[in-house]
């Protein structure tokens, strides 16, 4: 008898197996996966009652809380889609992500209601909204605690549509404005289990979120832990001595992360005052790391760190750095760190590629660069309302990834580049044209160029190379101030240059190589 696949049955099976256990930690609340069940039941009932239809789309702006992570399962019992927005974002960019979209209920937690206010003129359409720990207090809103006491505890029992949408995830906008990445139910199903036989989670796993869960290094998490009993513990806000004091407060096994969030923590002068030792392992993904980073958590630690690597696009992990004993076993420990810090090697259900421009295979020799080229079930169907840049990404079967990558002879992908010009800035994408665009807004500038430059902390920040008009004057401080006022923060140059002209190729266009150069001389790969 087919059974279409959803992640419902996750959340079903650790709520029947698993009731007891406390499955949910947020701050002082806890919750058991029993009362998380009912809790999600009542959201899914709720939302009906708001008037919520199937296909629907349901928008959250909030922290890693716990509200957030029934939406995981209670908007999708309702049959509609859940979309998690990225809480770094201009008003500008969050209305475009509603308008296009078309989000029917919006929820946003009580610290987000400037940025509510901000935004709400702008709505083509103005959505329901629900508050999350906090009074209206000036804007129409539901209460979320209201919401769903109202809710009946009964569970709903939608007709699943394995190929239908579930999640909607925009990316950070590399090219422009987000681009949506609609993942289906059966998508979402088979990447849990793939995970899962990838990465071996446990009902005795205790996974501390500290990656905010509406970002490509966080969202599969919900599914794959819920699914063996594991429990969640939330983190609202990064800050590293936070991080510390919840690990131990809380016994955490595992933690996935950016790199930046990991070396903050490494650095930290209270770190050898707590008790860490319930960890056992670290995933760093989000962003290249190194094998200094890899070794120094290791040694400080005593945790396996490995490296694993996946897109907005694919569900999203893809590879991980995992050690095979049968290498490692005859290898000093310097070499297994850094293989554990290159890319990795593809979960099961994966399969990945990487080619040359003509689409022929590079030499599995650690040397010659191509582009990651991967097909899945776990790829993503298309990008919502977009065929044009679906069609340019997804080409004979093969999802183009963009990164630029070396295989060696053990199938471990270690990537290079990109073969566009994305900033990645702790772990978020930043496109170079969205940051040129603004600083040519301003009425001093001539032309500029954003290339990227390493970063201690960060791992890469953008830096800009400006040419300014004749006759007119700018300081970097007032252009910093200008980007500011229209750019998320983490998108804002960390350096402007200036110059009295840009290198063109023979077409015209500014080589950008050649100005990235001098910032990342000396560095091997553009990894910190």
């Amino acid at each position: 008898m087919f059974v279409p696949l959803s992640v419902l049955e996750f959340r079903d099976r650790a709520e029947t197996y698993f009731g007891d256990r406390v499955g949910v930690v947020d701050g002082d609340r806890r919750f058991t996966y029993r009362q998380f069940g009912e809790r999600t039941h009542r959201l899914a009932n709720a939302l009906v009652e708001l008037g919520v239809e199937a296909g629907d789309r349901v928008s959250f702006i909030t922290y890693n809380t716990h509200q957030l992570l029934e939406a995981y399962y209670g908007v999708l019992e309702a049959g509609a889609v859940l979309n998690p927005i990225n809480i770094r974002l201009t008003p500008k960019e969050i209305a475009y992500i509603l308008g296009h979209a078309g989000s029917k209920v919006v929820f946003f937690h009580k610290d987000f209601k400037p940025l509510v206010e901000a935004f709400v003129a702008d709505l083509p359409v103005k959505p329901r909204f629900v508050i999350m720990e906090g009074a209206p207090d000036g804007i129409a809103a539901d209460e979320y605690e209201a919401l769903l006491a109202g809710g009946s505890r009964d569970p709903l029992t939608p007709e699943i549509d394995e190929n239908a949408m579930a999640e909607l995830f925009y990316t950070s906008g590399t090219t422009g404005f987000p681009k949506g990445v609609a993942m289906t139910h059966r998508e979402l199903y088979l990447h849990a289990m793939y995970a899962e036989i990838g990465l071996g989670f446990r009902e005795d796993d205790v996974v501390l979120h500290v990656v905010p869960l509406f970002h490509v290094n966080g969202w599969g998490t919900p599914h794959f832990l819920t699914m063996v009993g594991g429990q969640h513990v939330m983190l609202r806000k990064f800050e590293p001595l936070a991080l510390i004091q919840s690990v131990e407060r809380n016994k955490v096994t595992r933690i996935l992360a950016v790199p930046a969030i990991f070396s903050a923590v490494l650095h930290h002068s209270e770190l050898s005052k707590h008790d860490l030792s319930s960890l056992h392992q670290l995933i760093i993904g989000g962003a290249p790391s190194s094998p200094t980073l890899i070794r120094g958590l290791e040694e400080a630690l005593g945790v396996q760190t490995v490296v694993g690597y996946g897109l907005s696009e694919t569900a999203p992990i893809l590879t991980v750095a995992l050690p095979r004993r049968f290498l490692t076993e005859a290898e000093p420990p310097e070499r297994r760190q850094e293989r554990q810090a290159m890319t990795g090697w593809p979960l099961p259900g994966v399969r990945l590629r990487v080619v040359h421009q003509d689409g022929t295979d590079v030499r599995a020799d650690g040397e010659q660069i191509g582009e990651i080229v991967v097909r899945s079930n776990v790829v993503m169907e298309s990008y919502y309302r977009d065929p044009e840049a679906t069609a340019a990404t997804i080409r004979d079967g093969w999802f183009h990834t963009g990164d630029m990558a070396t295989l060696d002879e053990e199938g471990y992908v270690l990537i290079k580049d990109r073969s566009k010009d994305i900033i990645i800035r702790g772990g978020e994408n930043i496109s170079s044209v969205e940051v040129e665009n603004a600083i040519l807004s301003h009425p001093a500038v001539l032309e500029c160029a954003v290339v990227s430059a390493p970063d201690k902390t960060l791992g890469e920040a953008p830096v800009a190379i400006v040419v300014l008009k004749e006759g007119a004057t700018a300081t970097p401080k007032e252009l910093r101030d200008h980007c500011k006022a229209r750019l998320a923060r983490f998108k804002v140059p960390r350096d402007i240059h200036f110059r009295d002209a840009l290198p063109r190729g023979g077409t015209g266009k500014v080589l950008k190589a050649e100005l990235r150069e001098p910032f990342w001389k000396g560095h091997d790969s553009r990894v910190q």
